[in-house]
């Protein structure tokens, strides 16, 4: 049996449209019916990421990121472009590393406390419910993570519905999201 047939033997699913609006998956930032479709196919081995050997170089690296507007001994802190929460920001390892478990010593051991810095540097901008942290990892091989603020009262959009919710609210110009990052900066200055 092929991956493929064991993976739709394993978890068929429905081709018509569903309406989900009576179960907990009201808060989808799409209208009901949606219709599930079926996993693509297993690539396996999966393609080179950014920064990986046979892969286009890493953006970080390289700098080909938007420019760091506060940094440490560690970490960076980059604005996003194309994004419709002001207050987001990614950090960045100075070091090429590719997960936690690559991290050396002294950047893990620091992950926590900045983390926690940044949180507390993007709630006061206003407007802000909670900070959810994110790592994907997929599309790079320089471990980063995310910090998206999820706007107050908007429950819609908690949990893992930020994302999806981030993907269709309407942008903020680029010079607002640099300028809600640099906010972020200079309040993790005046507490270093």
């Amino acid at each position: 049996m092929s991956p493929d047939t064991q993976s739709e033997t394993r978890h068929p699913l429905p081709t018509d449209a569903v309406d989900l609006a009576p179960t907990n998956f009201d808060t989808l930032p799409w209208a009901a019916p949606l219709t599930p479709r079926a996993p693509a196919r297993l690539v396996v081995p999966e393609p080179p990421r950014r920064g990986e050997p046979g892969g286009d170089p890493c953006g970080v690296c390289v700098r080909h990121t938007t420019g760091a507007v506060w940094s440490d001994e560690h970490w960076t802190l980059h604005p996003p472009v194309g994004g419709s929460l002001p207050g987001t920001v990614w950090m960045a390892s100075r070091e090429h590393v590719d997960s936690f478990q690559d991290l050396p010593g002294a950047a893990a051991a620091s992950f926590g406390l900045v983390v926690a810095r940044v949180e507390r540097a993007i709630l006061p901008l206003g407007g802000v419910g909670r900070v959810h942290l994110y790592r994907w990892g997929d599309g790079g091989a320089h471990f980063h993570v995310w910090f998206l603020p999820r706007p107050l009262g908007m429950l819609d959009a908690s949990g893992p519905m930020l994302p999806l919710w981030e993907d269709v609210l309407p942008n903020v110009t680029d010079e607002a999201l640099r300028q809600a990052a640099e906010r972020v900066a200079a309040a993790l200055e005046s507490t270093a």
